[in-house]
């Protein structure tokens, strides 16, 4: 099944990309429940542990592909080790006006400019509670457009502690382009207490559930040298358990000229690989094995997690490569891949 994409995506390029994408999900979902597509992963030769918790391949899919949690079993069934869903929000909200998603097919890329569109987090849980994938689901959360970034941290801890026992890990998204000033949340001083009021969350709820879920911060691929290692200092001083690089970039090197290079958003796809590798490699020099790394951006073949892995990353994620390659990216990146 997986090399029929190749011949059915030109098909689904021919979309609007939103409708392509909702239409995509509801085919997956009728694939699944029909049989069609297997059985998800939950034990394999590549199996990993990071942060305390058994990844049974290290491909998953990164945030952003299932918002709401409606296709968690269906996309775990494509063999992702594991599914991260999200970005959530305490309330509903619609996010940015379309169009808003946009294809670059002659750069591999993607533009977008989504809003944290959802449901909000209390259909998301009620997604997870009946979805029966026994894997790792990772739980991206964010604050609502209407929330000031003051009181971001209010909007963090209402999901937080809505998500905890539910997730197998809880991923905190401050690097969203298309969420006004969230990226200030990065600054050393806004980040600090961030993680500070997270953290001190994290242990009461651990006392409250009776489990550990690790918190994990995804950055923006856009910040220099001097800015990611205040990070790194920051994820060390208050031991927060992983870190996510990176989210899409707001340049757009490799796609200047092309149809719909300008439009306002974050870029992914095969121009932000480069970008986000040398940003694992500089958090690893200074992270080292205290913090795992979780590679994401840019992953459009084995050889591009591999790349990855080399810079120091533990895991990887797809979203883009997912879109342009398809389902055999996951089966290439499971069995050809490897740490040195």
């Amino acid at each position: 099944m997986f090399g029929l994409y190749s011949f059915f995506r030109p098909l689904i390029f021919r979309l609007d990309p939103e409708t392509a994408h909702t239409l995509a999900l509801k085919t997956l979902d009728i694939a699944c429940k029909t049989g069609v597509l297997g059985q998800p992963v939950t034990e394999s030769p590549g199996s990993i542990e990071v942060m305390g918790l058994k990844f049974p391949s290290l491909v998953g899919l990164a945030a952003g592909l299932d918002k709401n949690g409606d296709h968690i079993d269906s996309l775990a069934a494509l063999g992702f080790g594991a599914i991260e869903i999200g970005t959530v929000t305490p309330r509903p909200q619609p996010g940015n006006p379309r169009p808003r998603l946009f294809r670059l097919p002659e750069a591999e890329a993607i533009i977008n400019r989504m809003g944290f569109n959802n449901l909000g987090v209390d259909h998301l849980v009620e997604q997870v509670k009946k979805s029966s994938f026994k894997g790792i689901v990772g739980i991206n959360i964010g604050k609502n457009f209407d929330t000031a970034i003051e009181n971001a941290v209010d909007d963090y801890l209402i999901c937080l502690k809505k998500v905890y026992p539910y997730a197998g890990y809880v991923t905190i998204n401050i690097s969203s382009p298309n969420t006004a000033n969230l990226r200030d949340l990065q600054s050393k001083d806004q980040l600090g207490g961030l993680l500070s009021v997270l953290k001190q969350a994290q242990v009461a709820l651990k006392k409250e559930h009776g489990k550990y879920v690790p918190l994990v911060l995804k950055i923006a691929p856009d910040m220099n040298e001097e800015a990611l290692h205040a990070v790194a200092d920051t994820l060390l001083a208050h031991n927060i358990d992983g870190v996510i690089a990176t989210n899409t970039t707001i340049t757009r090197a490799g796609v200047e000229g092309l149809e719909h290079g300008g439009e306002q958003g974050g870029l992914s796809g095969a121009p932000l690989t480069e970008k986000s590798t040398a940003v694992v490699k500089i958090l690893y020099e200074q992270l080292g094995e205290e913090i795992p790394i979780i590679a994401a951006g840019g992953i459009l073949s084995a050889d591009d997690a591999q790349a990855k892995l080399d810079a120091g990353a533990k895991l990887v994620q797809i979203y883009s490569g997912l879109i342009y390659r398809g389902p055999q990216l996951i089966r290439d990146i499971s069995e050809s891949c490897h740490f040195k």
